[in-house]
C-alpha cells in the first residue's frame, strides 16, 4: 500500500509557483488545477467564439488584479494543454518569449496588459485554430494563470461568397467595369487573391485589397454564358466564388430605318437598270435603221419597172461620184449601195441591158473612172 501512494506523490508534479497542477501523459497536457479562486483576480471575456475560415475575428478581454506597484505587465495566451513554462505562448507582448510558429503573426495580444487589457485578434482562421486558451499575466513576482476562464475558439467552413457588381445593363460591344468584392472579409487579414473564368473574359483590371475590377467588353454570343469570380485567402487555404449569367443585350435597327434602307437599295438598281436602258436604246435603233434601209434598197433592186442601177462607190470617191452624177439624175445610198435614176428611166421604156461595169458593181464615170460603193 505504501508503494502504490509513493508512486502517486512521484507522478503529480505540483507547480506551487506556476499556480498549475499538471499530471505527466504523453498526450495533450490539460491543467488540471489553477490558483485557487481569488475575488482580486477576475477576467472577463466571451466564454466561446465562432469564426470562418480565412477570416477574422476579436475576442474582446479584460483582467484584474491586486495593486503591486508599479511596473509593466506582461500578458500570455495560452492553449489549454499547454504548460507555461515549457510550452510557447499563441500570443504575447513579452518580447523575450516566442510563440509558436502556427500561430505567429495571426494570434495578436491588442490589449495592453498594463491597462487590464487581454483582448486577442485572431486572423486568418484556420481549422487548427479550434480549441480552448486561457490567459496568463506576469508583473514582477505576481504570476496568475486565469485557466477557470478560458475562451473557446470554433473555426467552421467558409460559407460567405464574393459580390459580383455590375453597372447596369450590358450592352453588346461596349466596355464595362465588373467588381468582385468581399466586403466581409477583415481588413487585417492577408490579402486574398482573385480571378476571373469565363468565355467573354478580355482583361483585368487593377486589385484594391479586398476587389478586383474586370474590364469585359461582352458580344451577342456572350448572351446566357457564365463568368465566375474566384476568391482565395492564401494563409489558409480556402477558396470561395461566385457565378453569374451575362444578359448582354444589342441595338437592334428599328423598323422605319430598315424600310429606308430597303427602299434606299431598291432606289439604286433603278437607276442602274435605267442606265442600262438607255444604252440599249442608243445602241439598238441604229441597227434596226441599218437593217430597214437593206431591206428596202432590195426591194428596189429587186422591182422590174425600176430603173435602178447598183454600183459599188467607194467613200474616199463620194464627192467625185456625186459631181460626176449630176445632169444624170439623183443617187442615193443605201447600205453601201448608190442608186442612180435616170430621169429617162421614167418613160414606160423596157430597160436595156446594162454595162457590164454595172453588173460588176462599178458605176463608170466622165473621166474614165469607176465608183465603188463605200
Amino acid at each position: 500500500m505504501l508503494w502504490l501512494w509513493l508512486s502517486l506523490l512521484w507522478a503529480v508534479e505540483c507547480a506551487c509557483g506556476e499556480g498549475t497542477w499538471r499530471v505527466r501523459h504523453d498526450g495533450p497536457r490539460t491543467p488540471r488545477g489553477c490558483n485557487a479562486n481569488d475575488p482580486s483576480y477576475g477576467l472577463d471575456a466571451l466564454p466561446s467564439v465562432t469564426v470562418q475560415q480565412g477570416l477574422c475575428v476579436l475576442v474582446p478581454c479584460n483582467f484584474s488584479y491586486p495593486n503591486s506597484g508599479s511596473g509593466n505587465v506582461s500578458g500570455y495566451w495560452f492553449p489549454e494543454w499547454a504548460h507555461t513554462n515549457h510550452d510557447s505562448p499563441v500570443a504575447t507582448n513579452d518580447p523575450t518569449r516566442s510563440v509558436q510558429e502556427e500561430t505567429q503573426g495571426r494570434f495578436l495580444l491588442l490589449g495592453n496588459p498594463t491597462s487590464k487589457n487581454c483582448s486577442l485578434s485572431i486572423r486568418d482562421a484556420r481549422n487548427s485554430d479550434t480549441g480552448s486558451y486561457f490567459f496568463r499575466m506576469k508583473k514582477g513576482n505576481v504570476k496568475w494563470n486565469y485557466c477557470a476562464n478560458q475562451v473557446s475558439v470554433n473555426v467552421t467552413a467558409l460559407t460567405h461568397s464574393p459580390d459580383i457588381l455590375l453597372p447596369g445593363n450590358l450592352e453588346s460591344g461596349r466596355p464595362s467595369n465588373l467588381t468582385c468584392s468581399v466586403p466581409w472579409a477583415c481588413e487585417q487579414g492577408t490579402p486574398p487573391t482573385f480571378s476571373w473564368e469565363g468565355t467573354s473574359v478580355s482583361s483585368l483590371g487593377a486589385n484594391i485589397t479586398h476587389s478586383s475590377v474586370l474590364t469585359l467588353t461582352p458580344r451577342p454570343q456572350d448572351d446566357g454564358t457564365y463568368l465566375t469570380c474566384r476568391v482565395m485567402f492564401p494563409a489558409a487555404g480556402v477558396t470561395t466564388e461566385r457565378t453569374i449569367q451575362l444578359n448582354v443585350t444589342w441595338k437592334s435597327r428599328p423598323v422605319a430605318q430598315e424600310v429606308l434602307g430597303a427602299i434606299g437599295v431598291l432606289a439604286v438598281k433603278m437607276v442602274l437598270l435605267g442606265l442600262c436602258l438607255v444604252l440599249l436604246r442608243s445602241v439598238l435603233p441604229r441597227d434596226e435603221e441599218e437593217a430597214g434601209a437593206g431591206q428596202a434598197c432590195d426591194a428596189e433592186s429587186q422591182s422590174p419597172s425600176s430603173g435602178t442601177r447598183r454600183s459599188e462607190v467607194p467613200q474616199e470617191e463620194g464627192s467625185e461620184a456625186s459631181e460626176a452624177s449630176e445632169g444624170r439624175g439623183a443617187w442615193r445610198r443605201c447600205h453601201g449601195l448608190v442608186q442612180v435614176s435616170d430621169p429617162a428611166s421614167h418613160q414606160a421604156q423596157a430597160p436595156g441591158p446594162l454595162p457590164a461595169m454595172v453588173l460588176d458593181g462599178q458605176l463608170p464615170m466622165a473621166s474614165g473612172n469607176t465608183l465603188s460603193p463605200s
